[in-house]
């Protein structure tokens, strides 16, 4: 088939790398216009656009899909696979394609519908998970289900450990997606009414951890916040942005309390449990292992991560 890709993060790569090794044909690729990124917060293309390029593929990056529609219609796809491309797609643009808009999605759809599915199945405990190639319609994340895969969430996933299994294995699912489609052999699933459940983007906010809650909760926030947005506290009235944390059983500690051992750095949490820190990235400092952090931090032992 004849397809324009359209996706934006390096999650989305893999598919696109798939689709073209594959027997189809790739037209064009669709991403979002260059964005800032980094610490530096320098303007770059996205990573779909950098891999596109490469490929010499003809790439379209509208700040609203309306403005390539013509465009589109030129190109004439016979389908336009996406993966966490960014944007809504309008009912003008899904009528253009002949086998539509086909969305490979990181959740056992109709669970985690919206932008952030990973980390939301990693706070909230989700033991499975798996991705989901489904025909896009104008709601969010509703159309009829292609095809599934699951994956087992392993104890010390982080967000970015578990998105790329996803985005790797997603990859083939949609490269045999499109096969099956092209052949006529797939017979398309209305979602269930029954357990919808929904994943809004996480914001800095999200990130902040709450040491009055148990050590199982902050434990599964920092690793859902892992790499981005990063989970965060505050020391010394500053931010200091944590790596995953891991937990150490009961302690002697109250909420937000620091405990400096050896060779560990432990903090308390709500339920009479502690955490172990592994990295901590002080503010205007570079990351570095936590008891190194402590030994050159003064008075750290007793003192309170925290607000």
């Amino acid at each position: 088939m004849r397809l324009v890709f359209a996706g934006t993060p390096e999650a989305a790569v893999p598919s696109l790398d798939a689709l073209l090794a594959s027997d189809h044909e790739v037209a064009a690729v669709i991403t979002r216009p260059d964005a800032p990124t980094g610490r530096g917060r320098r303007t770059a293309p996205s990573p779909v656009a950098q891999r596109a390029a490469a490929a010499g593929l003809e790439t379209l990056t509208p700040r609203r899909l309306p403005e390539v529609l013509d465009r589109l219609r030129a190109i004439a796809p016979d389908c336009c696979p996406v993966v966490a491309y960014g944007a809504l797609v309008p009912p003008d643009a899904l009528v253009v394609p002949a086998h539509g808009w086909v969305n490979l999605h990181f959740s056992l759809l109709p669970a985690w519908r919206g932008a952030a599915p990973v980390q939301h199945a990693l706070l909230h405990g989700d033991e499975v998970t798996g991705a989901t190639v489904f025909t896009l319609d104008e709601g969010l994340d509703t159309g009829a289900v292609l095809a599934m895969m699951t994956e087992a969430v392993r104890p010390r996933d982080t967000s970015g450990d578990l998105l790329g299994r996803l985005a790797a294995t997603g990859a083939g699912l949609l490269v045999a997606t499109l096969d099956a489609l092209e052949r006529g052999d797939l017979e398309p699933r209305p979602q269930p009414a029954e357990g919808v459940s929904h994943a809004p983007k996480l914001t800095t906010a999200d990130a902040e951890v709450r040491w009055d809650r148990p050590a199982f909760h902050v434990d599964r926030q920092v690793r859902a916040c892992t790499p981005a947005p990063g989970a965060w506290t505050t020391w010394l009235g500053e931010r200091m942005v944590l790596g995953p944390v891991q937990p150490a059983g009961p302690a002697d500690l109250g909420p937000g309390v620091l405990r400096v051992g050896r060779r560990e750095v432990l903090v308390g949490c709500g339920d009479g449990h502690a955490v172990r820190l592994t990295q901590v990235r002080p503010a205007g400092r570079k990351t570095m292992d936590a008891d190194a952090w402590a030994r050159g931090a003064r008075d750290v032992d007793g003192a309170s991560l925290g607000r």
